[in-house]
């Protein structure tokens, strides 16, 4: 069914890796720019392919690029994230690897930096890190990571990027 979908990363794929950015900012939604398309190779009848500059709380930029018809060099499910901020840049592999350039001296455009390599701790994921993530919030009565008065804003985010890039203008993203 999906080589039929309209939308199809946007609706189907996307919708993890916004939830992951809200997650690791903590910033929310304010309004998106985003641009689909799809390939000449693509086995996708719909866009299997998108763009997105995010507007987020505090001014934060969160920019998406994903692709469901990349041929090779495959990533993740979890994506490849780069961070970047005043103090340095984070690069996450999506599997196994976390690297910093911590900034040491600022001076600029040339500022030193020093590489941090941070271990990642082994999560278990899939129905294991559900159950985890479910005996944690009834212990604690913490809501747990997608809870739905929560998740509602990534999914708005999915949404608006639909609708920004069926009008071709940047949205509102309401939720």
């Amino acid at each position: 069914f999906r080589d039929e979908m309209d939308h199809v990363l946007l609706l189907d794929m996307a919708i993890h890796t916004f939830d992951a950015a809200r997650h690791l900012s903590g910033a929310d939604p304010v309004s998106v720019y985003c641009e689909e398309f799809n390939p000449s190779w693509s086995w996708y009848r719909g866009a299997a392919c998108a763009n997105a500059c995010f507007e987020m709380t505090g001014g934060l930029r969160y920019t998406y690029r994903g692709s469901w018809c990349a041929e090779g060099r495959m990533t993740s499910w979890e994506a490849e994230w780069r961070a970047v901020g005043p103090k340095g840049t984070a690069t996450w592999n999506g599997h196994d690897q976390l690297v910093a350039e911590v900034v040491v001296q600022p001076n600029g455009f040339f500022s030193k930096t020093e590489e941090r390599t941070v271990p990642i701790e082994p999560e278990p994921g899939g129905i294991a890190g559900s159950l985890r993530d479910f005996l944690r919030a009834l212990e604690t009565g913490l809501p747990p990571m997608g809870e739905c008065h929560d998740n509602i804003k990534s999914l708005a985010m999915v949404f608006a990027a639909i609708e920004s890039a069926t009008k071709g203008q940047r949205v509102a993203v309401k939720f």
